[in-house]
């Protein structure tokens, strides 16, 4: 090749097992050399002092678009996530739910052209519909997602629906993504809080506690092993669960457990001042330092496999305009997740090559995007994020460009920063501002014909 496209100089380029000063060669999107005495180029990045990443890829997303967009749409989410250096996402909005071929159809033909960073699309699974399974995966689907008690309108699963849709993802080669927690507990909670007249902010903490989710994980993590199906248990809110995940992975199942910041960083006392600004699901269960600092020694050893954002945003406005009955459940996340990561390793709980495993690599071989994707080596596409490890900055709600406009991580002095991120060779976003360029493309399933 007698000219690379780009070439970023001097970096750090690090992986999941390691860090070395090299270049990068990027020609048409993908990454074409990774080394020194690189040809020319027709750009050239001073990457000096800098890291050189794969982007970010964060499998738990929703956008609410096409649906309710006045909590966060396309152009605004991927905007934050290219700012933030995310390049990838897989997401699913409740609103809208992906339940047919034709859902699917329409869904990939309404985001033509609104989104900044290259996605996947999740399908939700319907109780009673696992017949869907397999023709829905062929089209493209990156994973099922499903709930085990009813939640954003969508209906939870019992134990013999569970069994019967993992059954189905068996047979198709599907991955699914767990909501745990059990619909009989969070239900009977709820008649009882409710005889009660509840309306305190802590009523969350009885509605939604840690045996429903315990219980869920547990039968779920069970039956995967038991129907040799693939699946993930989302956003794992403390150790009992991981721990149990990791038991039955032990056993033979085809077990990831996802983590969240928010169950690292927020405590679950904090509900009873902020009210619906951590009403999320599971709620916050950390209680002490000790309590997050086991959490990262789970992320570490790997029985926590990777973190996603669980991006589901509503406004300020949206957030104070009910009880905590009524008002949305979610955090926005996708603001703030790498940058909470960089700084887990700056306060010595993680490394960069963790960040890269649990935030780029993970994830990509997880939900079959690798080796396209979540890697920086000769054959992926050109999604990089150049980061200063050095840069302090305060998150801020003013800084948010999600639609949410808020942040529950505001005031959080964080270490390390995203300082250009590129989308297959192409700058997205420098300094925290995304270019508001939408070239992100459809990624389509490992199940389907269209890969």
């Amino acid at each position: 090749m007698s000219e690379l496209d780009l070439a970023i100089r001097g970096g750090t380029v690090v992986t999941s097992t390691g860090s070395r000063r090299l270049d990068v060669g990027v020609h048409d999107g993908v990454v074409v050399a990774v080394g020194q005495d690189l040809p020319k180029a027709a750009r050239t990045v001073d990457a000096g002092g800098l890291l050189v990443l794969p982007g970010g890829i964060d499998t738990h997303v929703h956008l609410m678009d096409p649906g309710s967009t006045d909590r966060e749409d396309f152009p605004t989410g991927t905007a934050a996530a290219a700012a933030s250096g995310v390049t990838t996402i897989v997401e699913h909005s409740h609103g809208t739910p992906v339940r047919t071929v034709d859902d699917l159809a329409g869904k990939r033909e309404y985001l033509q052209d609104r989104s900044e960073v290259d996605f996947a699309l999740a399908a939700h699974a319907w109780p009673g519909h696992a017949a869907d399974v397999s023709e829905l995966w062929r089209a493209g689907v990156t994973f099922f997602k499903v709930f085990t008690c009813t939640t954003h309108g969508v209906p939870g699963h019992d134990a013999a629906a569970l069994r019967t849709h993992l059954r189905a993802t068996a047979m198709a080669g599907a991955a699914s993504l767990i909501h745990c927690e059990d619909e009989s507990i969070t239900r009977s909670a709820e008649e009882l809080l409710r005889a009660e007249s509840r309306r305190d902010n802590g009523l969350l903490l009885d509605w939604r506690d840690r045996d429903a989710e315990v219980v869920a994980a547990s039968v779920a993590a069970l039956l995967v092993r038991r129907t040799g199906a693939r699946a993930t248990i989302a956003h794992v809110s403390h150790p009992e669960v991981a721990e149990l995940v990791r038991r039955e992975r032990a056993a033979g199942g085809t077990l990831a457990a996802e983590g969240c910041p928010q169950y690292f960083l927020l405590r679950e006392d904090e509900v009873h001042e902020h009210g619906a600004l951590r009403k999320f699901t599971p709620p916050a269960r950390a209680r002490t330092d000790e309590d997050e600092a086991q959490m990262w020694r789970l992320l570490r050893s790997g029985a926590l496999s990777h973190i996603s954002s669980d991006h589901a945003p509503s406004t300020l406005e949206q957030k104070r305009a009910g009880d905590m009955w009524n008002v949305h459940f979610g955090l926005p996340g996708l603001d703030s997740t790498m940058a909470l990561l960089l700084d887990a390793v700056a306060r010595g709980h993680l490394s960069y090559e963790d960040v890269v495993r649990v935030y780029a690599e993970v994830p990509a071989r997880t939900y079959g995007l690798w080796p396209r994707k979540g890697r920086v080596g000769a054959g992926a596409d050109a999604d990089l994020v150049l980061v200063d490890p050095t840069a302090r900055r305060v998150l801020r709600d003013e800084d948010v460009l999600s639609k949410a406009g808020w942040t529950p991580f505001a005031g959080r002095e964080v270490t390390g920063r995203a300082v250009q991120t590129y989308l297959r060779g192409r700058l997205v976003a420098e300094d925290g501002v995304p270019t508001r360029e939408r070239h992100g493309r459809f990624l389509p399933g490992p199940g389907s014909a269209l890969r």
